[in-house]
């Protein structure tokens, strides 16, 4: 089993240092942006991004999901129909939604709260969705065919014209926000060009009626629970703005970015697990190794959860080129930081205990489960937002994550039962708990650095004694000892 949860471990660390190195670069924009634009631009650039997160899930609408999950099994046609049919599919409509989203776009700007003068970004916008969506299935294909070089290298080539034509348009041509639209567009495009390749080498020009009527029937639930997803991620923008107004909206998002490390941790074990427990499942003691992912993953979480809220207040003064990682106008949010990366560490294990619906094709609770995080969201955003401005926002997205994968455990364990190590799992949140007393009980991000280090110890020690058993830590040391 130890070998199996190795092999998990080797691919989210091939798939891991493409996604980091990725989203470092991308992350590097953070900085320029605050530094260079007012909160109130940057309010609108997080206002039309928030669209184009949520219209990604309607250009696809579960196609990714479903084909991730025939064609690793290829139960219907070959390879080629397996990508054909999924990608010509999303072609077709992706072409179809750009016309409507275009032939609306008045009533749009002003919904987003988009100035008049920056009306034609929606132009932009619609092209970075429809080639976004086109490249997605050849992207699921590199990851089930285990190209994770050649996945990594389209990603980082594609982030990095992204950043590189942001920063030429903003400090050569002295471009305004219209700079980050058009750059990405462009970034979008060079991954597309890349795939081409591997793009007509398995295209066929037919869709395999039966397994489009498999794949709509698999992937569809996954529209209503994708787009729901998207709302839990992005529906606070939107009332931010209408309740506390455009500053205080690009304050929240650059806080909010700020949470990248454990959304990083989380995209690529993701990009990982899904191939892991599909090609697994059918091990006699799968359920026992995926057990043990949930722990192991709640484990390293802690750690980087714990880790950066200790230090955040020092890490975002760090200069990179001159310049601090958020501008000096942004520093009053870093309190929200914590809330946001336990958020995305529930939202991990929303992605652990999806292998059940996966697995027995029960798609259709997974709209179930995330509308009711998505309401959530939206009630407790309306309620918190007004009282407690950003942290409002903040912990309305910890409660939404919190019942999304709380709802997913519930369900997945009905069809599914996985005996989880729930003892381990509390241990490890009440070490969080503690450790979250000790700090801010002393005024959090005063104290010296050197006590947040002893802290951080601390914690360490404490996961060392109370969470890893000996078999484990024996098998550690069996296989530091076959590298000496």
């Amino acid at each position: 089993m130890f070998d199996k949860l190795k092999e998990l471990t080797k691919d989210t660390a091939i798939y891991g240092i493409s996604t980091m190195v990725g989203r470092f670069i991308n992350f590097l924009l953070v900085p320029f942006y605050t530094n260079i634009f007012l909160p109130e631009q940057y309010g609108v650039i997080t206002n039309i991004y928030a669209f184009i997160g949520i219209m990604n899930i309607v250009y696809i609408y579960g196609m990714d999901s479903a084909y991730l999950k025939f064609a690793s099994t290829q139960e219907i046609g070959d390879k080629k129909d397996n990508f054909s049919t999924p990608f010509i599919s999303i072609f077709l409509t992706s072409l179809l939604l750009s016309v409507t989203i275009y032939a609306a776009s008045v009533p749009l700007n002003n919904l987003l709260a988009v100035p008049g003068n920056y009306h034609y970004l929606m132009l932009f916008s619609i092209l970075i969705l429809f080639l976004d969506a086109n490249t997605v299935v050849p992207f699921i294909k590199l990851r089930l065919e285990r190209k994770a070089k050649k996945f990594a290298a389209f990603k980082i080539i594609s982030i990095l014209i992204n950043v590189c034509l942001t920063v030429f348009l903003v400090l050569k041509l002295k471009m305004g926000i219209e700079a980050v639209f058009i750059s990405n567009a462009a970034a979008s495009l060079a991954a597309l060009i890349l795939l081409l390749p591997d793009i007509l080498a398995e295209l066929k020009f037919s869709l395999k009626k039966e397994l489009f009527q498999r794949l709509l029937k698999f992937g569809l639930p996954y529209l209503p629970a994708g787009f729901s997803l998207m709302l839990i991620q992005v529906i606070d923008r939107p009332i931010m703005e209408h309740l506390q107004g455009l500053a205080a909206l690009g304050v929240y998002q650059a806080n909010y970015k700020l949470g990248i490390f454990m959304m990083l941790f989380v995209n690529m074990f993701q990009f990982a697990w899904q191939p892991f427990f599909l090609q697994n499942a059918k091990e006699k003691n799968a359920k026992e190794m995926f057990s043990k992912v949930l722990t192991y993953f709640t484990l390293v979480g802690s750690v980087i959860l714990i880790g950066l809220s200790l230090f955040i207040s020092d890490f975002v003064q760090w200069k990179i080129f001159g310049r601090t990682i958020i501008g000096p106008n942004y520093w009053g949010g870093t309190f929200i930081v914590p809330i946001v990366l336990l958020a995305y560490l529930f939202n991990g294990f929303y992605v652990i205990f999806n292998a059940g619906i996966y697995i027995k094709e029960k798609s259709i609770y997974a709209p179930i489960v995330t509308t009711i995080a998505a309401f959530a969201n939206v009630v407790f955003n309306l309620l918190l937002i007004p009282p407690f401005g950003i942290l409002g926002a903040a912990f309305a997205t910890l409660i939404s994550y919190i019942v999304m994968s709380g709802g997913l455990y519930i369900v997945t364990q009905k069809f599914y039962r996985i005996e989880y190590e729930i003892g381990k799992i509390i241990k490890m949140f009440l070490l969080i708990a503690i450790t979250g007393a000790i700090f801010y009980s002393f005024g959090n991000f005063t104290i010296p650095i050197y006590y947040r280090a002893v802290l951080f110890l601390a914690f360490i020690i404490g996961l060392l004694i109370f969470i890893i058993d000996k078999d484990e830590i024996n098998f550690i040391k069996q296989k530091l000892a076959r590298r000496r």
